[in-house]
């Protein structure tokens, strides 16, 4: 799997690749129409031939348009406005027929002539928009910041984002009397003092009160994590305790919302000793951390104290989305030391392989990566309200403009929502624990190639992580791509033939994560037992089937044989060694960004 050895020198290129050795671009003209090999550059300029040997040009990407692409997409756009605007003229109830995209589907839309002509007219110039970006022609990283960039022009551009084109918000106007667009201003004033569009009616929950609610207590805390033990829920319980390690991007009661959605408390009422790291939110005394101290003081210390607590030699490992990368380095670490901590892992939505990493590659360079470096590399905190508008800004759509329109043209407050409520409450980061994130995996994809990155002291390789594995990913996942989760999973050697399982989930990085049994939902596919995964992620999916429901159930069927027998269950928590700090959730996770 790995590349050679100038797989990072490419990696580190990025979109600032070199162009010397490509073809100059010639002026273009109407007796002169360019050919399909004939670059134009990223500015939308068109250059000389001596202006491609200047030192701005060369740094430019090169992009390539087809004409006789173009030259279709053209044609079938004046068709298809022709036939628009002949409906209108001639035929205008037509229009009136409700469209698929919920941002038109009010019946405002459908009532409106006018609105709905430019709601049409906009999905059609949104579309050849779209296929005119697919069209282009550059290299991966290019392409990918092309249709990002048009994709969010387009959404910003609806006219559901403007009162004045806004048929439904002008009707709420109308019957509040004016009292909505007051309303709206308030929401706006009040949004852009705290730098974030609300998501959700944050008043309706507090964390310890009705999300992250699993009875448990801290056990251990060092300056980066506080360890929660949950209480048991069965008379017996395994012997071998879970080790749970989310990521430290976001809270952990992702794992621990409600009772009935808590992957948490399906663990524990499985039988299982859980523990969980709680990630500290950084501040000033944390500013200087780095990647090695999240290994020290997160899985490494929490495996620790967690088989001192249970008295097990070994405890079965769980990392979620960051945390999986965590936990990978951590026990590559822990081999190397010559320890041999844990009897089983599991990955769900976690990146090993980093060479795909879907929409978030477009924000990644070198020029990025040094730009941060320069700023917090040697001490400073990544602001967790600028990690939180990122990842927003990746669903523009859902997570943006229709809380625009609904607190701002409409002047209603958001529903609550507990989901929405964690993805609001941002973490800080180090500084120096994120540069060094950003380069060596998604700038440099070091991670991957045995002994080229030292942890700790210790030569990082994920070969000597020799224990059965189970690597959870999800299909419409635009965080850690499903693919590149397959591609993590086939570098883990497992502890022989066929003891790496690899199951896909439907849905999302969170919601086909966060898929319980009692809601009956969504589906998920797993292969037969084989020698190994094999290299083509499509030959898997060719030959997986698909099931109803919940994976949680296929993973604590799995997960089951690695407990090493059951136990009469212990209700008091920690140990003498280790008494009961306070109750969960505790301390660490109500710190705010």
């Amino acid at each position: 799997m790995a590349r050679g050895d100038d797989s990072g020198r490419r990696r580190r290129r990025g979109a600032a690749a070199s162009t010397k050795s490509a073809a100059p671009v010639r002026r273009i003209d109407k007796k002169d129409p360019p050919k399909r090999s004939e670059p134009i550059a990223a500015t939308g300029a068109v250059h000389t031939a001596s202006d491609a040997a200047s030192p701005v040009a060369a740094t430019l990407p090169l992009l390539a348009l087809s004409p006789a692409r173009l030259l279709e997409l053209q044609r079938s756009y004046v068709e298809r406005v022709n036939a628009l605007w002949r409906e209108f003229l001639t035929e205008p109830q037509k229009l009136s027929e409700s469209l698929s995209d919920p941002r038109f589907a009010d019946e405002a839309w459908r009532q409106n002539t006018l609105a709905a002509l430019y709601a049409r007219a906009y999905l059609l110039n949104a579309e050849f928009m779209n296929k005119l970006a697919d069209s282009v022609e550059a290299d991966r990283k290019t392409k990918r910041r092309i249709k990002f960039a048009v994709q969010h022009w387009i959404e910003a551009a609806a006219p559901s984002n403007f009162l004045a084109l806004n048929p439904r918000a002008q009707k709420r106007l109308l019957e509040t009397k004016g009292e909505s667009l007051a309303a709206g201003l308030a929401n706006l004033l009040k949004d852009l003092a705290r730098g974030r569009i609300s998501q959700t009616d944050e008043s309706a929950f507090e964390v310890g009160r009705n999300v992250a609610t699993t009875e448990g207590g801290v056990v251990y805390e060092n300056a980066l994590m506080q360890l929660l033990q949950y209480a048991p829920r069965t008379e017996k319980v395994y012997r071998r305790p879970l080790v749970i390690v989310p990521p430290c991007i976001n809270k952990y009661y992702i794992l621990d919302l409600q009772p009935d959605n808590s992957f948490i408390r399906y663990c524990v009422e499985q039988g299982h000793t859980v523990f969980v790291v709680s990630w500290k939110n950084p501040h000033e005394p944390e500013a200087r951390m780095t990647w090695d101290d999240y290994l020290e003081l997160g899985p490494i210390a929490a495996f620790r104290v967690a088989r001192e607590i249970t008295g097990a030699e070994k405890v079965n490992a769980l990392g979620f989305c960051v945390g999986g990368t965590i936990v990978a380095t951590a026990l590559a670490v822990l081999y190397a030391r010559g320890e041999d901590p844990i009897a089983s892992l599991t990955l769900l939505t976690a990146l090993l392989d980093f060479e795909d990493t879907g929409v978030l590659d477009v924000f990644v360079d070198e020029a990025h990566v040094r730009m941060r470096e320069q700023t917090i590399g040697k001490g400073g905190l990544m602001p967790g309200l600028e990690l939180a508008n990122t990842f927003s800004s990746l669903r523009p759509n859902d997570l943006v403009w229709n809380y625009v329109v609904n607190n701002y043209l409409e002047g209603r407050q958001p529903p609550p929502f507990d989901l929405l409520y964690w993805n609001g409450d941002s973490t800080n980061l180090p500084g120096p624990m994120y540069c060094w994130y950003l380069r060596n995996t998604y700038l440099e994809n070091n991670l991957r190639v045995p002994g080229k990155l030292v942890c700790c002291g210790q030569p990082v390789d994920l070969n000597r992580i020799r224990v059965p594995a189970y690597v959870f990913a999800a299909r419409e996942d635009h965080i850690v791509p499903w693919k590149a989760a397959y591609a993590s999973a086939r570098l883990l050697p497992g502890s022989g033939p066929g003891s790496v399982k690899f199951v896909l989930g439907a849905s999302g990085h969170i919601a086909g994560t966060v898929n319980p049994p009692s809601k009956n939902r969504r589906s998920y596919w797993v292969a037969p037992p084989q020698a190994g995964l094999p290299a083509d992620s499509e030959a898997w999916l060719h030959a997986a089937t698909e099931r109803p429901g919940s994976w949680w159930p296929d993973f604590a069927a799995w997960l089951a044989p690695f407990g090493d027998g059951e136990v009469p269950a212990r209700r008091q928590l920690g140990s003498a060694k280790y008494p009961v700090i306070e109750p969960a959730p505790g301390r660490y996770v109500k710190e705010k960004a």
